[in-house]
């Protein structure tokens, strides 16, 4: 006889065919429910109970596969967390308004266009923009770190539904060995 879809799924070997099966309901019951289930735990699944598995922070991202690529990283954070502040974003105001006078005083539209597009924008806009960024990777972190919180809040439902079920099995496997038993009685006053 071929080995069940179930068997084959969680490598279980088939009962031996010289063992017969259990004469009474209850330990047939207990048998074949030995013999259907066995927990596995997923490999991440024990990976999150054992703590080796954190959420990804962006920080987590910087590469690491050589100095080279390591001095980078650090260098373009530190870049980063400078340029990316709004008081930076004040100073960069006050160089570009140092110029506004002079592309005023020229009375040329394309000046004072560059002016606001090449000088104003760029520096200003790019301390501000930086800054967004940082809260959005400091949310994206949170988001991490609660859907982590949520995973495994639901490992944990699941582990105490895994132990509530087993608790059942052995409720309904008492419970048949009664009725075995007073099947027995039965038959043996008939």
């Amino acid at each position: 006889m071929g080995r069940s879809h179930y068997a084959l799924a969680m490598d279980e070997s088939p009962a031996s065919a010289e063992s017969p099966p259990p004469a009474s309901l209850a330990a047939r019951v207990g048998h074949e429910a030995d013999r259907a289930f066995h927990y596995r735990p997923h490999a991440h699944t024990k990976a999150m109970l054992e703590g080796s598995i954190t959420p990804v922070k962006v920080a987590d991202q910087y590469p690491r596969d050589t100095k080279i690529a390591r001095i980078n990283a650090r260098v373009g954070v530190r870049i980063t967390n400078a340029v990316g502040t709004m008081a930076c974003a004040y100073v960069f105001t006050v160089i570009a308004l140092i110029s506004l006078p002079s592309a005023v005083k020229t009375g040329s539209v394309i000046i004072i266009i560059s002016w606001i597009a090449q000088t104003f924008l760029q520096l200003v806009l790019l301390s501000i923009i930086m800054v967004g960024q940082n809260v959005q990777a400091q949310a994206a972190d949170q988001r991490a770190e609660n859907t982590y919180k949520d995973a495994e809040a639901v490992l944990h439902e699941s582990l105490q539904i895994q132990n509530h079920l087993e608790s059942q099995d052995h409720q309904i496997a008492e419970l048949l060995a009664k009725i075995d038993s007073l099947e027995k009685n039965l038959a043996s006053r008939s």
